[in-house]
């Protein structure tokens, strides 16, 4: 069951989707057991429908046998959660083998635990078991130590807090051993250890004022209250004692909703989210309150939230899996047809042999079964155990490049890029869609009053104000005469509707007052509306004073409607002085023109059109007289909606658009939300590297279309599709493919395969589009379309925004970047990556993302020829073998060939790897193309590799094979043995692959010539200490080449196989680079040559500021996408202490910084 809002007529909005806070639970998780209401409001009867019972004071009320359930068979426990945190996934018993479990879900870790077994077998192995052990303890020991550090820090963390000390009404206790129905007492700076009730305060009011940061991110305060029962009759510890308990909604995870009722006696009291201090907030400017615990542990709103965390993964993650099983089948095959060979050859040589008989009556079938597992053993380096541990380590280091990236540092806020994840660098160099919030990431989201039209009149004029804040630059010598003046009665029914229509809290600190809005649009109106001398002073439950021209007034308010994003407006109903009941409104043009009286004129519309094309946010003031009669029997209505228990919002909805009717126009203002530095030119960047630029976002269609202009994202010569071309263009695709429809209602899809097929149709339009816009959407349809374009167009998308409201579409897209904005911190808590600016994100994907695609790709390319040239030779050395499962080489040189000899080159290389550098990645953005088409990694590379692989291999094993064919050393004797033999081998094996990263290596610096030349160091070195005798007297049957690198070293004949085994397999690269550098660069000058013609023969275009169409573009003011404090205020008190009387208002008013911490 979805749940319904009520229609708010004329919003001309789409039907738009109730969406909880979290995408991992619906609404119909959340509410299980409501079944559709009827028309009309939801009865009182209703209440008893809430099923999770709290008692005050009594621990063993939670304990009874009606609150167990099952969790296990037939064992119970309660349904009540306790408080301790556990977060961390392991302890002092369970990290091993939880870990161990965790590690071998990984194909290659299983297949190598099951080598591993297969060694020990006597009849197969063919390998000492240390040559499997080593590297695999290697592999598990990294990554053990690396999730032991991470769930460290975590349970040190969670220590400190479950061991905290808290006092409930009884006695002092930890946070761990609070439970639900404790009385809790917090103090100032304490943090909420649970989802609790808030019973009383030591503010006036029982007011509690908290710090949300934690929990969402925010950073101004909140304001919570306790009901006026509770503060009046609970003030006491003794009074607390006596406190019964309340029913209320079963544990959810919606941040921004709560329902309860609440049982005293025998009365009964609605409870709502302002009710409700929740875990994970702060407790601020509030020296002490008492509560009730609601919710405990992982029942609390912050545990539900967590919801389930969305593992991405890249491309190449997916892509190399898949060559993983390719090498699988590989091997088994290799494998297989390696044992019949040695079935055939036994049958036809071996058993003839009497020198092969080894007293084992065996047939060849048996003998070639168990070559069969013997050869997977021999082979088993086909499938790289090191490849997902390198691949970690370089994503590691490429995600610190990020963090210490100097050029994505913003100094003026002190925030450095951060790279919040370290699995998804190489992604971003294969980015196709980027999809765009508007305010705050395209735009500063710092709103300016810069104009504003009264009465058919425009005031406009930019000087400096000596009367108002520095930040405030609007100056009109005439509205200011007319406000002196006191005659315009418009010009100043206009600013007291701006110092009065609000939701804006003020607090005084010494001898200012210092403002707290829900959105910065509406601070920026309240900031207008004082420096034209209405100034907003203060406010209680019951009343709102501000200082008109120096005479302070305070107003009676009656009802406060507040804004939401289906009424797309909000409401004040204030009793004046004089008796007198007004309706103040204010909201988005569309909505206001079709709540007009019928006979109004409408002066402002006209300079409504100018302002949106000017890019300006607009918003229509307008105000209605109620008489008392008609304002009583809508109270009793309004009374009604607000103590519902079901679907209360949509009962209030419906109540608003009965009072918000024939209403009166005063005019309009506008306020600029400037572009950020950079976004036009970071667009123009990111469109020439072939990235598709769509901006999604709840502001009206003219809004979002002339902020695209502003951009760049929008040019003059586009031809702009609105939403009926885009639908009558669906409706000829449809056409085409389907028989024409046969009724009215066949514009509705019959079934999921129509609507999937208009899905795909919309997608593929948008797709043939150089940018798309969609306007006015929810959080759930950003989501929604980022969905679509990843299903359909199976391409990598990328999100980016700065609001709450922009995490759904975040969390939807295969990277999320969040920017750290006016809007707090959520986004940037759900991102993968984020930092303080959008023109920020061309560096990140042309330089961070096009380098860490190459260097991954170089890598992987690499690290499966180097496997394959290893491995291979094996495979050759079987035919000379009798297929026999024997080695081509030293057990010790297989166990230490990716660990030591190999690994390091080619790691640096994944790390720090240029082709070009990052100014010439900037200046040219089609360097980016390859990582879009894939072109680097693919199965044709992986295949390359292969081949390539298998050529080196042949050389490795034949020139030395040949080399030793009746050979003579030059003390006479024949270094034509086996140990010789594989000394060569390995040896032109390792400096043949150390070369072969040196000529992969574009950017050269010491640590890549250290590494290389240290490699083949480490080898010799090793070789020669493991053949030394010394070392074989005290492990001789683990160290049998005794004497053999030492003997066959120095014979300048084998020196000399090494030097033409090693050039032989390098020579065909040479060559390929040579060639393949030579054609580039003179097909570049060509190229270079024919451009450079060209633009010399072109004039230069001037480019508009923005385009002026016939067609004109109207703006409508969007609200923030969070609800205001009308709750607060309506239900509550929202002051400290009562308003004293003032004689002038303060001298020095300013607003707080949205991101102020109090």
């Amino acid at each position: 069951m979805s749940r319904r809002r009520a229609d708010s007529h004329g919003s001309l909005g789409p039907d738009d989707e109730v969406v909880p806070y979290s995408d991992d639970e619906t609404d119909d998780e959340l509410e299980p057991s409501i079944d559709e209401q009827p028309e009309g409001l939801p009865s009182v009867s209703q209440l008893s429908d809430l099923n999770w019972q709290v008692k005050a004071n009594d621990r063993s009320f939670c304990k009874q046998p009606q609150f167990q359930k099952k969790f296990f068979l037939c064992f119970k426990r309660c349904k009540y959660a306790g408080n301790a945190i556990r977060t961390y996934k392991y302890n002092v018993i369970t990290f091993l083998p939880l870990n161990l479990y965790e590690q071998f879900k990984r194909a290659a870790n299983l297949y190598f635990l099951a080598l591993l077994i297969l060694q020990i077998i006597p009849e197969i192995t063919t390998l000492p078991w240390y040559t499997t052990l080593v590297p695999l303890v290697l592999v598990l020991g990294i990554t053990a130590i690396k999730d032991l550090v991470d769930d460290l820090v975590s349970v040190t963390c969670l220590l400190l807090c479950n061991f905290e000390i808290y006092f409930t009404l009884f006695q002092e206790c930890r946070w761990m051993q609070i439970q639900v129905g404790d009385v809790v007492r917090l103090k100032k700076n304490d943090f909420i250890p649970a989802d609790i009730l808030l019973l009383s305060s030591s503010n006036p009011n029982s007011l509690c004022y908290v710090e949300t940061a934690e929990l969402d991110g925010e950073t101004n305060l909140k304001f919570k209250m306790g009901l006026k029962v509770t503060h009046e009759r609970l003030q006491e510890e003794s009074q607390l004692q006596s406190f019964d308990g309340n029913h209320c909604e079963e544990p959810n995870n919606r941040l921004d909703k709560f329902t309860g009722n609440m049982l005293w006696g025998r009365e009964r009291f609605p409870l709502d989210l302002d009710n409700m201090l929740l875990r994970g907030c702060k407790v601020r400017n509030t020296d002490e309150c008492h509560g009730l615990v609601i919710y405990a542990g992982s029942d609390t709103k912050i545990m539900r939230n967590g919801g389930k965390t969305r593992f991405k993964r890249t491309k190449i993650d997916y892509l190399m899996n898949y060559m993983v099983y390719t090498i699988f089948v590989l091997l088994i095959l290799v494998c297989a047809g390696l044992a019949i060979g040695h079935t055939y050859w036994y049958q036809d040589v071996g058993s003839r042999a009497w020198y092969l008989y080894d007293g084992l009556n065996q047939t060849a079938s048996y003998r070639g079964f168990l070559s069969f597992w013997g050869y997977i053993i021999v082979l088993n380096t086909m499938v790289p155990i090191s490849l997902y541990v390198s691949v970690e380590v370089i994503r590691l280091g490429q995600s610190k490049f990020i963090n210490w990236d100097l050029q994505m540092y913003y100094s003026e806020k002190d925030t450095p890029a951060k790279a919040r994840t370290t699995t998804l660098n190489e992604q971003l160099g294969q980015i196709e869609y980027i999809f765009s919030d508007k305010t705050g990431t395209l735009t500063q989201n710092i709103m300016a009053f810069k104009k504003c039209s009264i009465a058919g009149r425009v005031y406009v004029d930019f000087s400096s104000n000596i009367f108002a804040e520095k930040k405030f630059q609007f100056y009109d010598h005439h509205l200011i005469s007319c406000i002196q003046s006191k005659k315009d009665k418009d010009v100043l029914e206009f600013f007291k509707l701006l110092s009065l229509c609000h939701t804006v809290m003020v607090e005084q600190r010494e001898d200012d007052l210092v403002y707290q809005a829900a959105s910065p649009d509406e601070g920026a109106l309240v900031t207008a509306a004082r420096n034209f001398g209405f100034v907003f002073l203060s406010r209680t439950q019951d009343t709102i004073t501000i200082s008109e021209m120096g005479t302070e007034t305070t107003y009676e308010m009656l009802a406060l409607l507040d804004f939401n994003s289906d009424r797309k407006r909000m409401s004040i109903i204030l009793r004046f002085p004089d008796g007198k009941i007004r309706l103040y409104c204010k909201g988005a043009d569309t909505v206001i023109y079709e709540r007009l009286s019928p006979n109004i004129k409408l002066l402002s519309i006209d300079h409504v059109l100018v302002f949106a094309n000017e890019t300006l946010r607009t918003l229509c003031l307008c105000y209605k007289d109620i008489s008392r009669a008609d304002f009583d029997a809508w109270s009793r209505k309004y009374k009604e909606a607000s103590i519902a228990m079901r679907n209360r919002e949509e009962a209030l909805d419906e109540v608003y658009e009965q009072i918000e009717k024939d209403l009166l126009l005063i005019g309009a203002t506008a306020i600029e939300d400037k572009l950020q530095d950079g976004v036009p030119e970071t667009i123009a960047k990111l469109a020439k590297a072939d990235i598709k630029i769509w901006v999604l976002t709840g502001d009206k269609k003219e809004t979002a279309e002339n902020i695209g202009f502003s951009c760049q994202l929008l040019t003059d010569d586009m031809q702009i599709y609105y939403g009926e071309d885009v639908k009558r263009r669906l409706r000829l695709r449809r056409l085409g493919k389907k028989p024409s429809p046969t009724s009215p209602q066949d514009s509705q899809p019959m079934n999921d395969h129509e609507k999937e097929l208009r899905q795909q149709d919309f997608v593929d339009m948008a797709c043939e589009c150089g940018a798309v816009i969609c306007c006015r959407v929810t959080p759930k349809q950003k989501a929604n379309v980022v969905n679509l374009v990843k299903k359909y167009k199976k391409a990598i998308t990328l999100s980016i925004g700065d609001g709450a409201n922009d995490v759904n579409m975040i969390k939807t897209a295969d990277i999320g970047v969040g920017i750290s904005g006016q809007e707090g911190m959520q986004a940037v808590m759900s991102s993968d990556y984020a930092f303080a600016q959008f023109r920020y994100l061309q560096r990140l994907l042309l330089v961070h993302g096009r380098w860490s695609y190459i260097r991954m790709c170089k890598f992987l390319r690499y690290f499966f020829y180097k496997n394959f040239s290893f491995t291979l030779v094996h495979f050759w050395y079987s035919f000379f073998s009798g297929y026999s499962s024997q080695v081509a080489y030293e057990d010790w040189f297989i166990t230490l060939y990716n660990v030591c000899y190999s690994s390091l080159p080619v790691l640096l290389v994944g790390l720090l790897d240029q082709d070009v550098n990052d100014k010439l990645s900037l200046m040219f953005p089609k360097l980016y193309l390859p990582g879009q088409q894939g072109t680097l990694f693919n199965y044709k590379n992986f295949f390359i590799s292969l081949f390539h692989g298998i050529f080196t291999s042949l050389i490795i094993f034949f020139i030395p094979y040949g080399a030793f064919l009746q050979t003579m050393g030059q003390d006479g004797e024949a270094p034509s043995d086996y140990q010789s033999f594989a000394v060569v081998t390995a040896s032109s094996l390792i400096i043949t692959v150390n070369l072969q990263i040196s000529l992969d290596t574009s950017y050269w610096t010491f640590v890549n010539c250290f590494a290389v030349l240290g490699s083949m160091a480490i080898y010799f070195g090793i070789m020669f200490d493991i053949h030394s005798a010394g070392i074989h007297v005290i492990f001789p049957s683990a160290f049998k080449f005794t004497g053999v690198a030492s003997n066959a070293l120095r014979q300048p004949y084998l020196w000399l196989t090494i030097i033409l085994t090693v050039g032989i397999s390098l020579l065909p690269v040479i060559l390929s680079l040579s060639i393949s550098i030579k054609w580039i660069v003179i097909c570049q000058l060509q190229r270079n040559r024919r451009k450079f013609e060209r633009q010399a023969e072109e004039p230069p275009k001037e480019k508009p500021t923005f385009q002026r169409g016939a067609r004109s573009r109207r703006s409508a003011y969007a609200f923030s996408h969070s609800r205001g404090y009308a709750d607060l205020i309506s239900t509550g008190r929202s002051i400290r202490q009562k308003p004293r009387a003032r004689r002038d208002a303060p001298e020095s008013i300013k607003e707080a910084p949205q991101a102020e911490n109090i």
